[in-house]
């Protein structure tokens, strides 16, 4: 069994920053993608920020130059560092990791964090 558990979320002023943290744990094998994306309430799912395994990122033009993703492999976890926080970016942020476990790979979402940023 995998599991990815998300933590870090919280209220935090405009401006202000938070980082998120995603653990995977199990019986994992290999993690290759790994990356977040988020959720507003009546807004369609939007992908935020991926990471390849050797390092690669990607992000939505939303967030270029305030968040930044990394991942550490040794510890099988991903983070999401978020800075100069919008209201707009109010959400659940979900991690999501395409992890070989056995003899197949498989795409895992953790259950979400909430990020509320509000004056």
């Amino acid at each position: 069994q995998v599991q990815l558990v998300e933590s870090g979320g919280g209220l935090v002023q405009p401006g202000g920053s938070l980082r998120l943290s995603c653990v995977a744990s199990g019986s994992i094998f290999s993690i290759y993608g790994m990356g977040w994306y988020r959720q507003a309430p009546g807004k369609q799912r939007e992908s935020v920020a991926s990471i390849t395994r050797d390092g690669s990122t990607n992000y939505v033009d939303s967030v270029k130059g305030r968040f930044t993703i990394s991942r550490d492999n040794a510890k099988n976890t991903v983070y999401l560092q978020m800075n100069s926080l919008k209201p707009e970016d109010t959400a659940v942020y979900y991690c999501n990791a395409e992890i070989v476990a056995g003899t197949s790979m498989y795409r895992y979402r953790g259950q979400g964090t909430q990020v509320t940023v509000s004056s």
